[in-house]
């Protein structure tokens, strides 16, 4: 009917995940129709024989997990692969050094690729070029992008396809103030990885709305193996509420 209506609930759960803002390098180029921000882009390139093993290479930048995906799914095709990061192989800061290798050796075998197969020393990964500490400065129309390597020289590439995986912001647009009075520090932009929303360990229930849960990345937990405890969290706080005994 197009008309507006309200829902009134004593609880809801906020499990929106964090895909719907992805973040952006700001730079000039980065709106043109070969530089994409989600994985999909890549999926649909490749099915529609845009992007093949004969093609340019596809340019993924990020140090991530969903970077580390798309590497992943370039390289199940074939398709050449230029993989750029700020960060230095070994920083601690980056999530394959904080993975433990035997539940995620895919991600591993990324890092591995990461650290042994960049431009000035060749190794056996045909097809993949790892770029560490390379700031991007721009892309060009004619799908060319531009790199400050860490000496300071510039660099340009040709490449079919661009992904920007450098992580993506939570849309809690709907919610007063967009949700920034729920995170842990109520002063700083809401994060999953450096602010997320401030929540009870054992409920998941926001320390600052009561009713009000979250779950998933909103509560920083980034990681799917997390995502089953806090959903029993919530459902076994919901029943505690209702007088019921959780299963």
């Amino acid at each position: 009917s197009q008309q507006p209506f309200s829902l009134c609930a004593r609880n809801v759960v906020l499990a929106t995940g964090t895909s719907d803002s992805p973040a952006r390098l700001g730079i000039p180029g980065e709106a043109l129709p070969f530089v994409h921000h989600h994985l999909s882009a890549l999926e649909a390139a490749t099915r529609a024989g845009k992007v093949t093993p004969s093609s340019d290479p596809v340019l993924i930048i990020g140090a991530g997990l969903s970077a580390a995906d798309a590497v992943l799914y370039a390289r199940h095709y074939n398709v050449p692969v230029i993989h750029a990061f700020r960060r230095p192989v070994d920083d601690p800061g980056l999530v394959f050094n904080q993975l433990p290798k035997m539940l995620y050796p895919e991600y591993h075998k990324v890092h591995q690729m990461m650290r042994e197969q960049s431009i000035l020393s060749p190794s056996p990964y045909e097809g993949y070029c790892s770029l560490p500490e390379h700031q991007l400065l721009r892309f060009k129309e004619d799908r060319q992008a531009v790199f400050r390597n860490p000496q300071g020289l510039q660099k340009v590439f040709g490449v079919s396809l661009v992904l920007v995986l450098i992580g993506s912001h939570p849309d809690l647009s709907f919610l007063p103030g967009a949700g920034a009075d729920l995170a842990m520090d109520p002063d700083q932009p809401l994060s999953a990885k450096r602010n997320p929303i401030d929540v009870d360990p054992f409920t998941y229930q926001s320390t600052h709305q009561e009713g009000l849960y979250a779950m998933g990345p909103l509560a920083g937990d980034n990681f799917v193996r997390f995502v089953q405890g806090g959903a029993l969290a919530v459902a076994s706080s919901l029943l505690s509420k209702e007088g019921r005994k959780p299963p």
